[in-house]
């Protein structure tokens, strides 16, 4: 119910950019296809505009919550062990900074097809960093908690692409098109289902 409030009130406020964005990415997208004689696979495209829709949430919510409550942390570990497990605050600090990488372990898994986690440790650290940087500079705070945690999460990103991707590999049915173009749809009506209440995880 919580994770569920939160993504509304995140598409509450970047709802008209979502939309602007969605235009100017789709027709552009549409014509580079027509253009380029390219074929059409709904199931990347889908991955291609989640990802950047994935990115603007992500800039909303590092940079528009309001912290003014907490310090900057510079100790591992110090904030994380600070919340009762099972705590309204666990959840919302630990889990949900976790959370927040997990779609970009997995998109930037898929798009540079990415077979060991060397490179998406990096590449999560570095957009933490960066993150973290950016906050302290804005007049928020640095918490080196969240850096471990984001870097956590995007190793389970990763984690979930390289499951996926040795699956696909060992069936011939998984390597059409159809199947995953039929999977996406299915998921997109979930999550419909799941922001509109109809079911609660």
């Amino acid at each position: 119910m919580m994770f569920r409030d939160t993504i509304l009130n995140i598409f509450v406020d970047i709802w008209p950019m979502i939309f602007i964005c969605c235009v100017i990415i789709i027709s552009m997208r549409v014509v580079y296809l027509i253009k380029n004689k390219s074929e059409f696979v709904f199931y990347k495209e889908i991955l291609m505009l989640g990802f950047i829709l994935y990115i603007m949430a992500l800039f909303r919510v590092v940079t528009f919550q309001d912290v003014s409550w907490s310090s900057s942390n510079f100790i591992p570990f110090k904030e994380m062990f600070r919340y009762d497990f099972g705590s309204a605050m666990f959840y919302k600090n630990v889990v949900g900074n976790m959370l927040m990488f997990i779609p970009y372990g997995f998109f930037a898994s898929y798009f540079l097809k990415l077979k060991k986690p060397w490179l998406i440790l990096g590449l999560t650290f570095l957009v933490s960093i960066t993150i973290e940087t950016t906050q302290l500079l804005i007049g928020r705070v640095f918490d080196i908690d969240d850096i471990v945690l984001n870097v956590i999460g995007g190793l389970l990103g990763f984690t979930i692409f390289y499951i996926v991707d040795r699956v696909k590999n060992k069936f011939s049915l998984l390597q059409k098109n159809y199947i995953y173009n039929i999977m996406m749809i299915i998921i997109l009506i979930l999550i419909v289902l799941y922001l509109l209440g109809v079911f609660y995880v």
